[in-house]
């Protein structure tokens, strides 16, 4: 039976991961974790006594921990990192930290144990802004916010081990997730629950910034695909094929939820926000791999998870506002 560590594994797109391998999968799992605000043993309440799941707090910068976890481990699947855009404007320490450090560590560890492979899972924002056509693998990096360069280091920084020291190693750069377990402060989870809430839906600028939105299961049968049959040293782009205007998805959830536009409450753009953001699947459409999930269906059922999911979100919104508030 195989055994497989997940870092980052209580949070959004970790935590389905990881539920993803226990219930279609057979193998084994160590979930490693920091447990940082974004990360919540909540997210796998449901798995956490299953023979197969364990979990080890710990951080992914402390080689320590990372040998420890990754003893009798086959294959690393990468998940943990700082994510939060604007919270790389206001500091960007931790994200050099985990994104750049945290990732050398990783890979350092995972030599060290002789892992059979690593997979380093990146974001579509290392592109930057495209105003048209789709993203390639092989097209340059231009980031252009903390986050998102602290994300291509980690990546360039992977690949390298790949390279010079002959890492099995593949990257994967997903599109916008959205799903349940989703930390409320990203878009698509705060402008629900704000809603839930009573209150107004924050929207940036003008609105009209473009993402590529990604059902998060979609994203984890993809990159378990990868791991399974993507080549060495390669990077698989995986995008949604659901690009929308910010405003659209916003008046799409207000429609959904019985709400007009009165909603929307039209807030100072973000510095430096990307206008675009478009991916080239077909590296990973040629793995076999495409997105199941149509956007309207998959925007419905994240609403009804989240409106029967009160006990899991409130607590983190107002948690998040009281440290605001100090």
């Amino acid at each position: 039976m195989q055994k497989v560590l997940v870092t980052g594994g209580c949070g959004f797109i970790g935590s389905n991961f990881v539920r993803m391998l226990l219930s279609e999968t057979e193998f084994s799992v160590v979930n490693l974790d920091l447990l940082t605000y974004a990360g919540n043993t909540a997210n796998l309440k449901d798995v956490e006594k299953n023979p197969r799941y364990s979990f080890v707090k710990g951080d992914i910068a402390d080689p320590k921990t990372a040998a420890k976890a990754m003893r009798g481990v086959d294959t690393v699947f990468n998940f943990a990192a700082e994510s939060h855009v604007d919270n790389s404007i206001a500091d960007a320490s931790e994200f050099v930290r985990t994104n750049v450090m945290g990732t050398k560590n990783m890979a350092q560890c995972a030599i060290a144990a002789g892992i059979s492979r690593m997979v380093q899972i990146g974001t579509d924002e290392v592109y930057g802004s495209v105003e048209k056509g789709s993203s390639k693998e092989t097209d340059r990096l231009e980031p252009r916010n903390p986050y998102s360069a602290t994300k291509a280091a980690s990546d360039l920084l992977a690949l390298s081990y790949a390279t010079t020291f002959g890492l099995d190693l593949i990257v994967t750069r997903s599109s916008n997730n959205y799903g349940p377990y989703q930390y409320p402060e990203k878009a698509l989870p705060l402008f629900i629950t704000n809603l839930l809430e009573g209150k107004k839906i924050p929207l940036y600028g003008d609105g009209k910034n473009v993402r590529d939105w990604l059902y998060v299961q979609d994203n984890c049968r993809a990159i378990l695909l990868a791991a399974q049959k993507g080549k060495s040293g390669e990077i698989y782009n995986i995008g949604g094929e659901n690009e929308r205007q910010n405003i659209e998805v916003t008046k799409k959830i207000l429609s959904m939820m019985g709400k007009n536009e009165e909603w929307i409450e039209y807030v100072q753009d973000r510095l430096g926000h990307d206008r675009r953001y478009s991916l080239d699947s077909a590296k990973m459409k040629a793995l076999g791999w495409r997105p199941q999930k149509k956007f309207e269906d998959g925007l419905r059922e994240t609403i009804g998870w989240y409106k029967n999911n009160e006990k899991w979100w409130k607590p983190l919104k107002a948690a998040k506002s009281k440290g605001a508030k100090k």
